[in-house]
């Protein structure tokens, strides 16, 4: 009993030390939520924060924001009478150089249960991890990645915006990258076929080298923006992009399990973790594969090939 007593007094504590140096709101509305972390303590990286499998919607120097479906970044659901309670963790992963150790906070909404609501059948009351099926996605995207396209016609430099997702229905959060892009004027890849190399080398974007292309802030850990500069290659022809689309646990991301593209000023960075930019190392030689798990017999993920197109990239000055 003695024992139990003091963990409870030692987890108070923590958590209200960190209280002292930050400051939590949260706005449940009928249909999404509203939270901002406000963080006093210089060293704390704001982009670290996780409201579930959410990463910030956005974020500053001081606050993190999340305006997210409560439907969304894994909140648990539980009824109990007339009342519809959903709950979720703010998490903070700290980086290996910080003196800010990792946290969690409780996040809680509660709701008067609507007089015509009823549970899905099949639908369980709680949200469960769980080894359910994936579904993947890839679009040709607009300029600021809010809905698909108006014209698969692009000019030589200018960005070709691409989104990647995957629906997760019941399995343990994953965060979605792309391990290997390439362009080519055929829809199915043969020996014979004349590629352009995008991303390679386990998660590289080779063409952020070469061009202004590069991965944009994740708004979700199952989504995945790519802005690709529209490069000289196969001009005034159908031209479809191959990729393959892997689902990764978070916590085994490594040198095969990344997303990296090139910074002029800073070199590779990962597109998650800035901290964990040497990750990236591997991208100017040999990032050297282990064996991939599958979803029946690990707990790690899933690849997918997909092909996106056809679109055309047009030279106005030809």
């Amino acid at each position: 009993m003695m024992a139990f007593f003091w963990q409870g007094a030692l987890l108070l504590s923590l958590a209200a030390a960190m209280l002292v140096y930050a400051d939590m709101k949260l706005e449940c509305r009928p249909d999404f939520v509203i939270l901002v972390w406000t963080e006093s303590r210089s060293q704390a990286d704001l982009s670290l924060f996780r409201l579930g499998n959410c990463f910030p919607t956005s974020f500053s120097a001081r606050a993190a924001v999340f305006n997210v479906d409560v439907n969304d970044c894994n909140f648990r659901r539980m009824v109990t009478g007339d009342q519809l309670t959903y709950t979720n963790d703010l998490t903070y992963i700290s980086s290996p150089d910080s003196h800010i150790l990792p946290f969690s906070h409780p996040v809680v909404c509660a709701y008067e249960r609507p007089k015509d609501w009823y549970p899905m059948i099949y639908d369980p009351v709680f949200d469960t991890y769980g080894q359910g099926d994936l579904v993947f996605h890839t679009e040709l995207m607009n300029g600021d990645f809010s809905g698909p396209a108006e014209s698969t016609n692009f000019p030589l430099g200018s960005f070709i915006p691409i989104m990647a997702s995957v629906v997760q229905k019941t399995h343990q959060p994953l965060l979605l990258l792309l391990e290997e892009c390439v362009a080519s004027t055929t829809p199915e890849l043969q020996p014979e076929s004349i590629i352009y190399p995008i991303i390679n080398n386990k998660g590289c974007l080779v063409d952020s080298k070469i061009s202004r292309s590069k991965f944009e802030p994740r708004q979700k850990s199952s989504e995945i923006h790519l802005s690709l500069q529209a490069f000289r290659f196969a001009l005034g022809e159908e031209v479809f992009i191959h990729c393959e689309l892997v689902a990764w646990d978070p916590i085994g991301l490594d040198n095969t399990k990344k997303a990296c593209h090139y910074n002029r000023e800073h070199g590779w960075e990962l597109l998650d973790n800035l901290a964990y930019s040497n990750l990236c190392d591997c991208c100017e030689s040999s990032c050297k594969s282990r064996r991939k798990r599958s979803l029946v017999s690990g707990k790690y993920g899933m690849v997918q090939k997909a092909v996106l197109g056809p679109l055309t990239i047009t030279d106005l000055n030809s």
